[in-house]
């Protein structure tokens, strides 16, 4: 049984209770087939909006109620997590920077499971430096054409629309970025590889060629995407820690059913005060992880306008340490730790990556001491 005890923490109101209550009720019965990535994130992405679950990624967003979701699909199955997320992230810029326009025309088809949505920032030589970004938008008459590509893209070439940076001009650096909302079915649009991880999920290097869309795709103003990049990840950082604190919940509990019904020499593993110490680290790390992952999304919904400080220490803590807390679980299962098909062996490849992408724990250690040290100099 899951430990449901941090829901009572000040952090949470009645309707995030309610709702974690029903989501719990939905996963018990899900059951993902991991043989076709692709036709299960559509499936994942359809149920998840038939059930009304994706309401809460378009429009007004709750990041408590974000963070306890990804959590919650986390700790059942990393794909379901990852579907819900990208539906989120996907259109995370169009909740918070588009026009009512551009908001009626997607986020009725993202929030429902209609359409899949994907956020298209990483280029090939620019990685997590966004400010570096290549990739192209030359304004022509009422259009912009898009040329370059991005890497790494998460729902890559099964998404229906993507929010894409581009280079427009108006400054150097970050000052020269706009985001848009780009179709996938445009001319010039093509996948040129799709990319095999170790914990597979949909990902691909997308590449544009005199792509042609109207000026009104375009999210905010000119040279406005960095802010609008940022303010995505502002949101949407917090609930990377929420996924990886429920694969460490998970990781948690495989780790205590193991150990509680094996023996060694007669005696029950739980009973060695060896192992008893791995369990003390293993919840000690998972409730400091809530702690801080609920801290920065409650912070954000109590009217903040940004977080940066508190999700990336959200991000850079529940990450690493949920590695941690996965890899002592393998250690205690010993060899079947190992073993494919084992949900200790998928937890430890389906955390690795959390600690790279929305910004590599180095890249958070770097937010964390600016943000620190801006902070002192000025004073508090």
């Amino acid at each position: 049984m899951p430990d449901r005890s941090f829901l009572s923490w000040p952090f949470f109101e009645d309707r995030h209770r309610d709702l974690s209550a029903r989501l719990e009720e939905w996963c018990a019965d899900l059951s993902v087939d991991h043989s076709d990535i692709d036709a299960a994130c559509r499936k994942l992405v359809a149920d998840l909006g038939s059930a009304g679950f994706l309401e809460h990624t378009g429009g007004t967003l709750d990041v408590r109620t974000l963070c306890l979701i990804r959590e919650t699909l986390a700790r059942q199955d990393g794909l379901a997590d990852f579907a819900f997320a990208m539906q989120g992230l996907g259109t995370g810029a169009i909740s918070l920077f588009g026009r009512p326009d551009q908001k009626d025309a997607w986020l009725p088809q993202t929030r429902t499971g209609k359409a899949i949505s994907a956020f298209a920032l990483t280029e090939p030589q620019s990685g997590s430096d966004v400010a570096n970004s290549t990739m192209t938008a030359t304004r022509d008459g009422d259009d912009y054409v898009l040329n370059g590509e991005k890497t790494w893209i998460s729902n890559g070439g099964i998404a229906d629309v993507y929010t894409l940076f581009a280079r427009t001009g108006e400054g150097p650096g970050a000052k020269g970025l706009s985001a848009f909302i780009v179709p996938a079915d445009l001319p010039g649009f093509e996948v040129v590889e799709r990319l095999q991880v170790m914990a597979p999920h949909p990902l691909a290097t997308l590449r544009f060629t005199d792509v042609r869309i109207p000026a009104s795709a375009m999210l905010g103003n000119p040279g406005e995407g960095f802010k609008v990049a940022m303010g995505v990840l502002d949101v949407f950082r917090s609930t990377v820690a929420a996924a990886a604190l429920g694969f460490a919940r998970r990781a948690l509990d495989e780790a205590l059913a193991r150990v509680g019904s094996r023996q060694v020499q007669g005696a029950a593993l739980i009973d060695l005060q060896m192992v008893q110490g791995h369990i003390a680290d293993m919840a000690l790390d998972v409730d400091a992880a809530a702690l801080l992952t609920y801290r920065a999304a409650w912070t954000k919904d109590a009217g903040a306008p940004r977080v940066s400080r508190e999700a990336a220490m959200a991000k850079l803590y529940s990450t690493d340490h949920a590695q941690q807390v996965i890899d002592k679980a393998v250690q205690l299962f010993g060899g079947d730790g190992v073993r494919v098909g084992m949900k200790v062996e998928e937890l430890y490849r389906d955390i690795r990556a959390l600690r790279i992408y929305e910004g590599a724990s180095d890249v958070q250690r770097v937010v964390i001491a600016r943000q620190t040290m801006g902070a002192f100099q000025k004073g508090g």
